[in-house]
């Protein structure tokens, strides 16, 4: 997951009055003392904004299977249900596909005389490579009163807590190499952090823009859809200290 292009904006601001400023083509805006002061007075510090932007795929899927079936009789409606159900789950189990992360329900109602049974199996995912092969095979092998619905792609919390925690420090990283350009360029050495403030965090992605793409949709299509992008700009405070002739910064 690559950063998107960092916007920053920094100040070295030293702790006095008698100082002039200095602005150049890069947008970057200090302010540096006279000629004959201190080289840089006690509690100076480097302000910088820095932004990133890191994008991930979705990290789960649920799939839902339904099978249906109406006869004349409630045993011969069970059995025609219980068969290709149990035909389902070999499948899953062959898949090494684990019971909790499966969950069946059966319905029965009595309709017009007869009797109709659903039975759903909704399936979660990790691996989208083996809910396609569960997919393919249950179509290819069970006639029509077998339905494997499009998968609905998702992100967990924790996963989504950690993209969110990668692209902030990201942010940070950023602004901190910015941060010692500037030093380096004024002759200084950069020091330790004062504050880190994440001003703004924003999350999206392709399916929030409400398009309907239609029953046409590709797998990897879905999966560009509910892939997010997280954007996290920080201002960070960095104390500054006269750089030591016999030290490489």
């Amino acid at each position: 997951m690559a950063a998107g292009p960092p916007r920053l904006f920094a100040a070295l601001v030293p702790a006095g009055d008698n100082t002039f400023k200095n602005e150049n083509a890069a947008g970057l805006d200090w302010s540096v003392t006279r000629p004959g002061q201190r080289a840089k007075p006690p509690g100076a510090e480097v302000r910088v904004s820095g932004s990133a932007e890191l994008s991930s795929p979705p990290d789960g899927a649920a799939l839902c299977i339904r099978v249906r079936s109406r006869k004349e009789s409630v045993t011969d409606v069970t059995d025609s249900v219980s068969r290709r159900l149990e035909y389902i789950l070999q499948t899953l189990r062959h898949q090494q596909v684990k019971d909790e992360h499966r969950n069946v329900t059966r319905t029965v109602r009595r309709e017009d005389g007869a009797y109709s049974m659903e039975a759903e199996v909704a399936v979660v995912f990790t691996d989208f490579v083996k809910m396609q092969e569960v997919s393919n095979t249950l179509v290819e092998k069970l006639d029509r009163t077998v339905y494997v619905g499009v998968p609905q792609f998702s992100h967990s919390e924790e996963h989504l807590h950690q993209l969110r925690r990668e692209v902030c420090v990201a942010a940070v990283a950023s602004a901190q190499h910015k941060a010692r350009d500037v030093c380096r360029l004024l002759g200084q050495s950069l020091g330790r952090p004062l504050l880190v403030v994440e001003e703004e965090s924003r999350e999206w992605s392709e399916g929030d823009s409400g398009e309907d793409s239609g029953g046409d949709t590709t797998l990897q299509q879905r999966l560009r859809q509910a892939t997010v992008t997280v954007s996290s700009r920080v201002s960070v405070s960095f104390q500054i200290r006269p750089k030591n002739k016999g030290r490489q910064d």
